[in-house]
């Protein structure tokens, strides 16, 4: 792999950087593949792949190899996500800053897909709520996707450009930016980012990236935290970012305590001594990374949220939701379109605030689709964090897992209805079983075709 000379150059002087290490490992084509536990979900899938835990990270750990995912069915039904170790220092960044006072915390996601941190963030924020937001339509899907496996209540998915969200003032506890940027922390791992790199297009993205926070800042609280990270190497898409929010924007630079074995490296910008910390792919094990975290000051203008009130399932419709799910405690029911879900009721008001503001994919767990007398469970209760003893579960080898997750026809000896699929004690989907044959309810786009 040969990497650009002007690049090479634009890292010469950068604290941390050793050109003949860093060169070298990019040259081996060696790849480190890491996972993320979901700690409401745990199983003992791939367990006899784990090469020793991420140091920064609860609940995640490095991989012997790289096996194939889509063939497992335990990472269909949201038991891990498959997550570069180094982003995963957001878990560290909120442990540091946050600590365990994560009750009633609203937390925002900017750039989100394809939902690494997002997941992480609703795994550490199990009593807030967090809102998970994609610009590009497309990007937004798999966003939803990867939010429903992880199966937690407490994730909203929006669809919006960050202009949007100045309208929630003050709004947020945590912001997180995972900015777009040149992507140079991904070489070894994407080849093809190589031929897309230029000075030119960093100098384009250091501006983007100015022009997002600038739009993003005013939805922070006072004495909010902001969570700043790129995959890239460039100055001026970092410490120089890190410098331009101390003078321009405000914002107090935080420090973050290292362990020395992590092989971290902390950096201060040029201009205010701002911290920032960088991951080299020579010194760590994982890709190239840059964060650093800050908090506002300063006043923030209030202004009174404006509601949309979110409709509610009438009084027949509510008699045959609780017949057909038990609802946990403090949990309300709404509608979207034709979809009755549920979300926690401290969060409803919030929601309905949301809702006047931005465009909402998906929010809270979906239940089902009420036709007549009868209810169409939705396959994000199925892959819920709820309790779903009550409904009638089948275990699935393997084999009839991957027939199912195939969306392919399933022989099985199961009594007639609605029953929930499992493997290895994690649920996968809803058949429902006819007197002669058996209608498999795993969402079509998201069939595998993979043999």
């Amino acid at each position: 792999m040969s990497l650009p000379v002007s690049f090479l150059e634009s890292l010469v002087g950068i604290k941390g950087f050793n050109q003949s290490s860093f060169e070298k490992v990019h040259a081996s084509g060696e790849q480190v593949t890491s996972v993320r536990l979901n700690p409401l979900k745990y199983s003992n899938a791939q367990q006899e792949l784990y090469d020793g835990a991420i140091p920064w990270c609860k609940d995640a750990y490095y991989l012997k190899e790289r096996p194939s995912f889509t063939l497992d069915p335990t990472f269909h039904a949201g038991a891990y996500y498959v997550q570069e170790a180094s982003s995963m220092f957001l878990w560290q960044v909120m442990e540091q800053l946050i600590g365990t006072n994560t009750s009633a915390k609203k937390v925002l996601d900017l750039c989100a897909a394809p939902g690494g941190k997002s997941t992480l963030l609703a795994s550490y924020f199990m009593d807030g709520l967090v809102i998970a937001n994609e610009v590009i339509k497309s990007r937004a899907s798999v966003l939803v996707e990867n939010c429903i496996k992880w199966g937690h209540p407490n994730i909203v998915v929006t669809n919006n450009d960050p202009d949007h969200f100045k309208q929630l003032k003050g709004f947020f506890d945590v912001i997180v930016v995972d900015a777009p940027c040149s992507g140079s922390g991904l070489f070894r791992k994407d080849p093809f980012a190589i031929e897309e790199w230029s000075l030119a297009n960093v100098a384009h993205c250091s501006q983007r990236q100015e022009r997002i926070l600038t739009s993003i800042l005013p939805s922070l609280k006072e004495e909010g935290i902001l969570v700043y990270s790129t995959c890239s190497y460039s100055k001026s898409e970092n410490e120089q970012i890190v410098d331009w929010l101390i003078t321009e924007m405000d914002m107090v630079s935080l420090k973050i305590d290292l362990n020395e074995n992590w092989n971290i490296v902390e950096v201060s910008s040029v201009n205010e001594n701002g911290f920032g910390y960088r991951f080299y792919p020579d010194q760590i094990r994982g890709e190239g990374f840059f964060i650093a975290a800050f908090k506002k000051r300063g006043q923030t203008s209030f202004s009174k949220l404006n509601e949309i009130k979110l409709i509610k399932p009438n009084k027949l419709e509510l008699t045959q939701m609780d017949q057909f799910f038990s609802a946990p405690n403090a949990y309300t029911f709404f509608k979207q379109n034709e979809a009755i879900r549920i979300i926690a009721e401290e969060w409803f008001t919030t929601l309905q605030q949301i809702a006047a503001a931005l465009y909402i994919k998906k929010a809270g767990v979906e239940i089902g689709t009420i036709k007549g007398k009868d209810i169409i469970p939705s396959h994000e209760l199925a892959v819920s964090t709820f309790n779903k003893s009550q409904f009638l579960q089948i275990d699935l080898t393997k084999e009839q897992a991957l027939q199912y997750i195939r969306r392919k026809e399933l022989s099985l000896d199961a009594p007639k209805g609605w029953c929930l699929v499992k493997y290895l004690d994690l649920y996968v989907g809803w058949i429902k079983v006819l007197p002669n044959r058996i209608n498999n309810y795993y969402p079509a786009e998201w069939r595998i075709l993979k043999d």
